[in-house]
């Protein structure tokens, strides 16, 4: 039992316990304390856990080291016990320095046997975290006990963990660096996982003193499972080895900043390997690496992997067990996604797989007849979508839903910025009469790269996943399953901005948000009113100015034609056929069309192939659709190259201009003056 005499921290450890004097100066401490509340105070309070202080009441080391020592203490929050389940070291929570929040240096030695560091990390948001538990903030506590030494105590938010040993472990095992961890692993307490293989392409290649080496560092070791291809352990050689190590830094999976790429030690002027971690919804951490530099042997691109063990502290450094070996890319697109269901490898995209399968498996064969291939593959959260549960059942819309998601070429973020360049990339999917739209957003490690198919605009969350014969980019909603209206698509679709903005200011807009009507929307793309500037540089400038708002409105409103039910092209293309000509209602009149289906490069001037795609004739001119069928909850969208717009129907003089209907109405009323005025 502490010493009555003893106050500072043994005070505040006894908090609970309100029958020593000390409680009263703590809880005056607490509540003078210029960096706490009363309210914190009593948050303070309700954070101490009674399994803790029974615990240091129990170990005499921790009872002198709060009576006579200067020292530094970390207690976790009642919620943090509740949630851990193993044993209890309370000296692995005590340093023998007094360090605030503020001093708390990079490390710092416990007091358990063999002393074992304790890791201090600090994030972007300022968060300061030991190891893997995060320091609460306001609730840092500092008081000098009898014999005058500096005390702090700090709350955290979970349990601190040392390295645990097997019960029936022959050697002495305390604080091994990641070599000695390695070469101990049978008698560690790893979960049943296995760590022979990787230990053996170590010592093969010589790389033991990567392991040895002083300092702190994140190693990433694969266990013996992600071995079960025969050829992979030779895919190991020492430039692996060196991409599966973060040297001169330290990274627990709480403290890890998404997707932030950290140097590797396979980095030099022929081979750059980065390595970063991100975290699933679901609560999944995944590491991957990225060969942003290849040779012969180590091609560019992606691997994921996902931590199987994460956060064994070593001598050296932190230790997470991972289920496949980073760097090697060793697996066909069509293998990758059947470890989905095999294994459990690569469970991001588990979801993806199973519907996959529900569908008869037939999209994976027509995945395997590919020499190269693209996979969009929607992430695990992108198939939660309540749209997507009714289409489920529905096997033939998600043959076509699924096939939107792959791509007859191998295409890298390299490759869709060169497509990028001059303008937004097109490109054809397995059925050739899709194509997908992409767009980058940004440079460098800033760029976002969007999707654009079936009416839904996809953000890619991990691209360049590379295989043998391609590669998978995970995207965050499933395409080609509308989740907004027309006016959300206009809103947020980079190709239709210059449409969306002359309908903002003459209030066209305000009806396309309407669920109960159903629209067909012919929307000219960005360079199609480019193209009126040429053809009408006085009028076009005038289109986009507020002044002139009642013309644009009434040329946007013969774009858009209002029925019980919208018209797809080949329903136009079909009506063509049988009629001739196809009359569709609009707001104030009708708009008169004829659309036909016609091969050419209709969607790439510089395309290598030619596409059947679709044309407009209006008004004896023939205007190419660019992107048919842009399906949104309330409607379509058709983007075509050209707006439905004539020289006659605009008029420049004196500085404006006015539609034709405009004229029209303005002579009219000129008009009913005169004749007002001679019956006058």
């Amino acid at each position: 039992m502490t010493s009555p005499g003893c106050r500072g921290l043994t005070a505040a450890l006894l908090l609970l316990c309100a029958t020593t004097a000390a409680f009263a100066e703590l809880s005056d401490k607490l509540r003078d304390d210029s960096e706490l509340s009363q309210s914190t105070a009593k948050s303070f309070r309700r954070l101490m856990p009674v399994r803790f202080y029974s615990q240091v009441e129990q170990n005499p080391i921790a009872n002198a080291t709060l009576t006579l020592r200067s020292c530094t203490i970390f207690v976790p929050t009642n919620e943090a016990f509740q949630r851990y389940k193993g044993n209890i070291h309370v000296l692995y929570h005590i340093s023998t320095s007094a360090f605030s929040k503020e001093q708390l240096p990079k490390s710092v030695s416990s007091d358990m046997g063999g002393n074992p560091p304790l890791y201090i990390t600090k994030n972007r948001n300022g968060d300061i975290y030991v190891n893997n538990a995060r320091i609460i903030p306001s609730l840092s506590v500092e008081m000098t006990n009898r014999e005058g030494k500096r005390q702090v105590m700090h709350i955290i938010d979970e349990v601190l963990q040392p390295l645990s040993v097997q019960k029936n472990a022959q050697d002495n095992i305390n604080n091994p660096d990641a070599m000695q961890f390695l070469q101990m692993a049978e008698q560690l307490d790893l979960n049943d996982f296995h760590l022979r293989t990787y230990r053996s392409q170590v010592t093969l290649a010589k790389k033991e003193s990567v392991y040895q080496s002083p300092g702190a560092h994140t190693f990433l070791i694969p266990i013996d499972e992600s071995f079960k291809l025969s050829a992979r352990s030779g895919l190991v050689d020492a430039k692996v080895i060196d991409g599966h190590v973060i040297p001169n830094t330290v990274i627990f999976t709480a403290a890890s900043q998404h997707d932030d790429p950290k140097t590797s030690a396979a980095f030099e002027d022929l081979l750059k390997v980065t390595v970063s971690f991100f975290k699933q919804k679901d609560g999944k951490m995944y590491v991957k690496s990225n060969t942003i530099v290849g040779d012969a042997k180590h091609h560019e691109g992606v691997v994921l992997a996902e931590i199987v063990k994460a956060n064994i502290p070593v001598q050296n450094g932190v230790v997470h067990l991972i289920h496949r070996p980073l760097m090697i890319i060793d697996t066909t697109v069509t293998d990758f996604l059947k470890f989905l269901n095999e294994n459990g490898e690569n469970g991001a995209l588990r979801k993806f797989y199973e519907v996959i399968m529900d569908n008869g498996g037939e999209v994976l064969d027509d995945i395997t007849n590919l020499s190269e291939v693209t996979i969009l593959a929607p992430s695990n959260d992108a198939w939660n979508a309540s749209l997507i549960e009714n289409l489920l059942r529905n096997r033939k819309k998600m043959r076509e839903i699924l096939n939107m998601h792959i791509i007859r070429d191998r295409l890298n973020v390299d490759k869709i910025r060169q497509k990028n360049a001059n303008m937004i990339a097109q490109v054809p999917t397995v059925n050739n009469s899709t194509f997908l739209y992409f767009n980058v957003k940004g440079e460098g490690a800033d760029a976002v790269i969007t999707v654009e198919g079936g009416g839904v605009n996809a953000t890619i969350v991990q691209a360049d996943v590379a295989q043998t014969n391609g590669y998978v980019h995970i995207i965050d909603r499933v395409l080609g399953v509308p989740h907004t209206t027309v006016l959300g698509k206009l809103e947020t679709d980079p190709m239709m901005s210059d449409t969306y903005k002359m309908g903002q200011f003459s209030h066209f807009n305000d009806q396309l948000n309407n669920t109960q009507r159903r629209f067909t929307y012919f929307v000219p793309r960005d360079k199609g009113w480019q193209k009126t500037e040429l053809d009408y540089p006085s009028a076009h400038k005038k289109l986009f100015m507020p002044d002139f708002s009642y013309h644009s409105k009434s040329i946007l409103e013969r774009h858009l034609a209002i029925a019980d039910h919208v018209f797809t092209m080949k329903d136009l293309v079909q009506y063509s056929q049988q009629a001739g000509n196809v009359v569709l209602p609009t707001f104030r009149d009708s708009l008169q069309i004829r659309v036909e289906e016609e091969a050419g490069h209709l969607h790439d001037e510089n395309a290598s192939h030619e596409w059947t795609g679709y044309v407009i004739i209006w008004n004896y001119k023939k205007i190419n659709v660019y992107r048919p069928d842009v399906e949104c909850t309330n409607g379509i969208i058709h983007v075509i190259d050209y707006p439905l717009l004539e020289e006659r129907d605009v008029v420049v003089s004196g500085g404006s201009y006015l539609t034709e209907s405009s004229i029209c109405i303005l002579l009219a009323n000129l008009i009913m003056i005169t004749v007002a005025k001679i019956l006058n």
